[in-house]
């Protein structure tokens, strides 16, 4: 009688078939779809590549957030009170060092806070909505942006934010100087 406990078992794909005799050929099991996955999975893996290439070369991968911030994005039309402020043209610039989207109702959704910058500084995180910037009422993203180009660099604006949980709070914010 043999110890089948210590006789070590063949690996799968080795060793006598299910259908009773020994294999022949000494190569890996035949699998026969595999090749068709391998060329579907590859084909899959470029297909993703060429479509990931073409966004980001069109300019998908900024989105709405760079546009925002930059003023570009929102409605074609002239927003109305745009004429009743004109941005500052000389001196330098004012920058609060967050990115901001339109949100839904009047306010502009905080989307990323840059850390080492004046809305770091004064408390500002992912997920608060600027209502108000000094005596500027924010309902858009493009409302925010104008009112930080009007803002004096190193000069003290008050803040009103919602923060995510529902908390209303104001805060004391000190524009930088866009570099």
């Amino acid at each position: 009688m043999e110890h089948t406990a210590l006789r070590p078992r063949p690996l799968p794909g080795r060793g006598p078939r299910a259908g009773g005799g020994p294999r022949t050929g000494g190569g890996p099991a035949h699998h026969p779809h595999a090749a068709t996955r391998r060329r579907r999975r590859l084909r899959t893996l470029l297909l993703g590549a060429c479509a990931g290439t073409l966004l980001v070369l069109s300019g998908v991968g900024l989105g709405a957030v760079g546009a925002t911030v930059l003023g570009g994005g929102g409605e074609a039309a002239p927003h109305p009170r745009a004429a009743a402020a004109p941005v500052r043209d000389s001196g330098p610039r004012a920058t609060l060092g967050v990115e901001a989207v339109d949100y839904g109702s009047p306010g502009a959704l905080v989307v990323g806070v840059h850390t080492p910058g004046p809305g770091y500084r004064a408390g500002l995180a992912r997920g608060d909505v600027l209502l108000q910037f000094g005596g500027a009422r924010v309902d858009t993203a493009a409302d925010l942006a104008r009112a930080v180009a009007r803002a004096r660099p190193g000069s003290e604006v008050l803040l009103t934010v919602r923060h995510s949980g529902g908390g209303f709070q104001q805060l004391t914010v000190v524009p930088g100087v866009v570099t």
